[in-house]
């Protein structure tokens, strides 16, 4: 598959280690010099370029998800497809939230970034760029993350090498593209159900708390006692576990007193509460199973659900549902 002739592309511009300068590396000048950077990129599609703003990603969070999810929604009628330039710290998660706030999606939102600037020598910038924006001319309906030759559902994404140019992986899930001589596209890519719609609500008050060797009851009631904290992502071990030292009865508790907990596993596959002795009370305690979610789509999806859902019922029963791939 190919890229389509007479196809136009908005490329949003955020930041991150692409458009980076200097040691140590901080946001520079060259997000508005794309295209001058990258004249190649004309030659793919009509690219229109648009700075929202020039952060370290470590600065995004979901205001940032809330303005990204809002500039897509107004310009979608405009154009074929989006890239989002973001760096690669905190992607997967913008990656996911959008996701999750453009419901019914119809066609790409590609995010894309380097792992060295674009100034520099050796860079893959200019590699990701060129795969992105062809990627957001084809019939890939998907938010998804373009990296070294791959584009991997963003729902799914997580970032696994600060090292080296194939800097994310999405586990569990084939890349729903591959890159070579042409573009390959999965035949497992999402297609709408629903007519697009766009929910960009997000409510930071959830808490991530990994379960270690040791973790007390009383330490983990001190995290949940925050009046502020809405939900909690809790990364168990294996596929749900936890010590059987009082910990699932202060999530009982945290659960009646109205917060959220989606159990995720530390490390992947997927949740199953009812697989062992200790994982059982977590399932008794009304914690739901996160399936094959990893913290980087979790927090985001627990997140929309708070702000996006009132009713408490729906919003448990929109947790346990796969939105955009991320469950299963």
């Amino acid at each position: 598959m190919t890229a389509r002739d007479g196809r136009n592309v908005r490329l949003l511009h955020t930041g991150g280690t692409l458009g980076m300068s200097g040691s140590p590396l901080e946001p520079g000048s060259y997000g508005a010099q794309l295209l001058e950077r990258v004249p190649e990129l004309a030659r793919i599609a009509d690219v229109e370029p648009h700075i929202v703003c020039n952060l370290d990603s470590s600065d995004m969070g979901p205001s940032e998800w809330t303005m990204l999810a809002t500039i897509v929604a107004q310009e979608h009628d405009r154009y074929d497809g989006f890239v989002i330039v973001h760096g690669t710290d905190t992607m997967a998660y913008t990656a996911a939230a959008l996701a999750y706030a453009l419901s019914g999606l119809d066609r790409p939102v590609v995010f894309t970034g380097a792992q060295r600037p674009l100034a520099a020598l050796r860079t893959d910038a200019r590699r990701n760029l060129a795969d992105a924006v062809e990627l957001a001319t084809c019939d890939i309906p998907e938010v998804g993350v373009c990296f070294d030759g791959l584009l991997l559902r963003g729902c799914r994404a997580v970032k696994a090498d600060t090292r080296h140019y194939r800097a994310f992986a999405s586990p569990g899930v084939e890349p729903l593209a591959k890159l070579g001589t042409d573009v390959h596209v999965g035949a497992h890519v999402r297609r709408p159900t629903v007519p697009f719609e766009c929910d960009p609500r997000f409510d930071a008050r959830v808490e991530v708390v990994w379960v270690v060797p040791g973790l007390t009851p009383l330490s983990l009631e001190r995290r949940l006692s925050d009046r502020e904290v809405r939900g909690v992502v809790l990364a168990c071990f294996g596929v749900g576990t936890l010590p059987a030292n009082g910990l699932a009865a202060v999530v009982r508790d945290a659960i009646a007193s109205g917060i959220e907990v989606v159990v995720t596993t530390q490390w992947g596959g997927v949740v199953d509460l009812g697989a062992y002795r200790n994982s059982e009370p977590l399932r008794d305690a009304g914690a739901l199973e996160g399936g094959e979610m990893r913290i980087e789509a979790a927090v985001p999806k627990l997140m929309h659900a708070l702000a996006a859902f009132p009713d408490r019922e729906e919003r448990r029963a929109w947790l346990q549902a796969d939105v955009a791939g991320e469950r299963a």
